[in-house]
């Protein structure tokens, strides 16, 4: 199967709660649509509930399809692929290509880098864009790294240049900008009540139908089990961790998926998962990210010198330390109440 959008910060997996559960009114049983596609490299489950909500999940399908062929790194039509290839030249992009990558460098310098918009080059040649994983001689390593760097990517209005042997890859943001565009679709076209799984990306709009909070189930990155529970509303939950796509050389050592864009090597700190709730699905994606490349002290620091979203936080030592602004409502799954739960105050 080809490759589309390349994802080197993917997401835990969330099992859904309550997504079928009764209503208080038959009448939201009967308008309940469901649609379930392949986009973007990824599975994707969309509930959302009302009058309009058939039409409004085929006109969000149509719409992540889209960019999809915006944003391939594979498809020679695609806008990121072209920009890949210019050798040095400008390239003219469309309005939402612009968007996301303006996004993506203010996400870079706010992070001081540790979200890369332009790790592609390296991500590539440990083979997790294929299914050749390998590691790379730290020779080829260090000279890939030399084509690394957000702060050479030149954007002026909707023109795009990059120097030559520089490569984008939105795979940190595409999931998530794509979810908040299905959102706007649905609003507005109504729909008050929805869940949305984009590749393990949750957005969700208001409650579900009978008024009550939607149940998120967070995957252990140790077991493949249920950690705890979140119960929100109206916005976005993201994970990140290296546990789900990695690879084992013949020594034995494990090769996670995220990498480090100042080493060139997979993230290796005390983090297991970055979970960020948010309003935004694009925010959680590039701070799931973000976060998890920094490690514990640096993305508590980061939390609290910057407002607008929350965080629970596994360490490697089972720890889990939660923001305060969503404590109250994770509840550990009681099988790992042996585990240390820390609040994180500002």
């Amino acid at each position: 199967m080809k490759k589309n959008i390349i994802i080197y910060g993917v997401f835990l997996f969330f099992v859904l709660f309550g997504i079928t559960a009764c209503t208080k009114k038959q009448e939201f049983i009967e308008q309940e649509s469901q649609l379930s596609f392949f986009s973007m490299d990824t599975s994707i489950s969309l509930t959302a509930y009302g009058e309009n909500a058939e039409i409004a999940l085929k006109k969000v399908k149509q719409q992540i399809q889209d960019l999809e062929k915006l944003w391939s790194v594979t498809e020679e039509e695609s806008e990121i692929y072209k920009i890949n290839h210019s050798n040095g030249k400008e390239i003219e992009v469309s309005k939402e290509t612009t968007e996301i990558l303006t996004f993506a460098l203010q996400m870079a310098e706010q992070t001081e880098g540790a979200l890369e918009p332009s790790i592609y080059p390296v991500v590539s040649a440990w083979g997790f864009t294929t299914e050749e994983k390998r590691v790379p001689l730290k020779e080829e390593i260090t000279n890939l790294l030399t084509y690394v760097g957000y702060k050479r990517i030149r954007l002026s209005g909707n023109n795009v240049q990059l120097e030559t042997g520089m490569q984008l890859d939105l795979g940190s943001l595409g999931k998530g900008y794509a979810g908040d565009k299905a959102v706007e679709i649905l609003k507005k076209c109504g729909i008050t009540s929805a869940l949305l799984d984009i590749g393990g990306n949750i957005q969700i709009i208001g409650r579900k139908p009978d008024g009550q909070d939607w149940r998120l189930g967070v995957r252990s990155p140790f077991y493949g089990d249920i950690l705890g529970i979140i119960e929100l509303s109206d916005c976005a939950v993201i994970t990140s961790g290296s546990y789900e796509r990695y690879f084992v050389d013949k020594n034995g050592i494990i090769y996670g998926h995220i990498i480090n864009p100042q080493t060139g090597y997979p993230v290796e700190n005390d983090l297991a998962s970055v979970t960020i709730i948010a309003s935004q699905g694009k925010q959680c994606d590039a701070l799931s990210t973000a976060l998890f490349v920094m490690g514990l002290d640096k993305a508590i620091e980061y939390w609290r010198k910057n407002e607008g979203f929350e965080a629970i936080l596994v360490t490697k030592e089972q720890g889990i330390y939660i923001t305060e602004g969503i404590k109250k409502k994770f509840t550990l799954k009681q099988a790992y109440d042996y585990l240390k739960v820390y609040e994180v105050n500002r």
